[in-house]
């Protein structure tokens, strides 16, 4: 037997799924976050978590897999050691706290760039560099730095090698995928050691270390591939194929991803493209979603509240859920304040209100994008927790005004799993 496993580590969990060469799942398990402080600990928290989803998988069908690929979190960083070890906590893909390098930030990357953002992966390194005693206390010569992606760092821990990473996880970091190679005003800078090598997507890195096949179960000659962002796993799970087929993702934040066969970079509202073959996902990602809905609402009070709403019949309140001030798109603004008044004392006409505002965003997104210049919509697939939810379903169908495809997979996981299949069947190794 033929398999492939693909691993999602989102911002609530973290998911494995295995399929055979034609796509059925042969696996799955899951593993759900705790709630905690971000600390140097919680990379070993991660290490636990990837292990464990491994470990759950029967024998009978680990041992079969032939490759392996992680997503991680975009714009979720870790810095380590020469021996993989993280040197501080890392970095979380919202934390802002590289908006005090913004203005050197400004001087140094073109206009509109990616990049040109609080939370992009490049202004944390600055703040590493430039804000920390962190850098400059390490001799380079005796103990180099790498700068990983939390899928970079998960995909080390099975196949050993450092600094390597995919040109998904590296757009905000700065890596052109156009031209597949850092730009030179981002090589002269000094952090540029640090940077990770760019491959694409699905590209076999190696083998599974002797130590990881023998611990876990795996086949030595087990695969392990460059992985990619969980928003984008979710899109090439979705089936979408065409320009002007889109996936929202519908998790803990609310992500819109348009295939296009343009390319858009408008740092200005948070906008930026990956690389998909030789068409573009143009997009953005918002603060708002499921992790401000859960702060009001059980699951369980979702889906019962959820029943009751009426999504034709539009209420009168306008909201922009957000949990702590700032947001990344369709408003690019740090300092963007949450709106949630007024409060109605009916928890049915809350929750519809915040269902509508965050349908409101995603709709201003999808039009933003097509007024600066990708393809035009056409249908929108929908990833995420929120894809269970028909009443928020026909809630976005009346404000995209447009037809909810229905994806073929939603979970990110899956999608990832098809990035291993790829690696497995292109045999090249880095």
């Amino acid at each position: 037997m033929t398999v492939y496993l693909g691993i999602d580590f989102g911002t609530s969990g973290a998911r494995a799924v295995v399929i055979d060469s034609v796509g059925t799942i042969f696996a799955e398990t899951q593993y759900p976050f705790p709630l905690q402080a971000i600390t140097i600990d919680t990379a070993t928290q991660w290490q636990k978590v990837l292990f464990s989803l491994i470990e759950q998988i029967p024998q009978s069908i680990k041992g079969d897999i032939n490759a392996i690929a992680i997503n991680g979190t975009s714009a979720t960083v870790l810095l380590c050691d020469r021996m993989g070890q993280p040197v501080d906590a890392p970095i979380l893909y919202n934390d802002p706290r590289g908006v005090v390098v913004m203005e050197q930030l400004r001087t140094i990357a073109p206009p509109n760039h990616v990049v040109l953002s609080a939370t992009s992966s490049l202004a944390k390194l600055l703040w590493w560099y430039d804000c920390t005693d962190l850098i400059s206390n390490i001799c380079a010569e005796t103990n180099p730095l790498y700068f990983l992606h939390q899928a970079d760092w998960l995909a080390f821990l099975l196949h050993g090698k450092l600094g390597i990473s995919d040109y998904h996880n590296a757009l905000k970091l700065g890596y052109n995928p156009g031209n597949l190679c850092y730009p030179e005003w981002l090589k002269q800078l000094p952090v540029s050691p640090m940077l990770p090598n760019v491959f694409a997507p699905g590209t076999p890195v190696g083998v599974v270390t002797p130590e990881v096949a023998h611990c876990l179960g795996l086949s030595p000659d087990c695969l392990v591939c460059t992985g990619t962002t969980d928003s984008i796993a979710a899109f090439i799970a979705s089936g979408a194929k065409q320009p002007g087929e889109a996936v929202t993702s519908l998790g803990s934040t609310l992500v819109l991803k348009l295939l296009s066969t343009t390319p858009l970079e408008e740092a200005k509202f948070g906008i930026y493209s990956h690389r998909l073959g030789n068409l573009w996902l143009t997009g953005g990602a918002s603060n708002t979603g499921g992790a401000v809905l859960r702060h009001f609402f059980s699951d369980k009070e979702l889906e019962s509240l959820s029943s009751q709403i009426d999504p034709e019949q539009e209420s009168a309140l306008d909201y922009y859920p957000l949990l702590r001030p700032g947001d990344r798109f369709p408003i690019n603004d740090p300092d963007l304040p949450p709106r949630l008044e007024p409060k109605p004392d009916n928890s049915v006409k809350f929750l519809q209100g915040m269902l509508e505002s965050i349908a409101r965003i995603e709709a201003r997104g999808y039009r933003l994008l097509q007024q600066l210049g990708a393809s035009p919509l056409t249908g929108v697939y929908t990833a995420g927790g929120g894809a269970k939810n028909p009443t928020w379903t026909r809630i976005r169908e009346r404000q995209l005004m447009v037809p909810m495809l229905t994806s073929l997979h939603t979970a990110a996981a899956y999608g990832t799993a098809l990035l291993a299949k790829q690696g497995y069947l292109l045999g090249d190794r880095v």
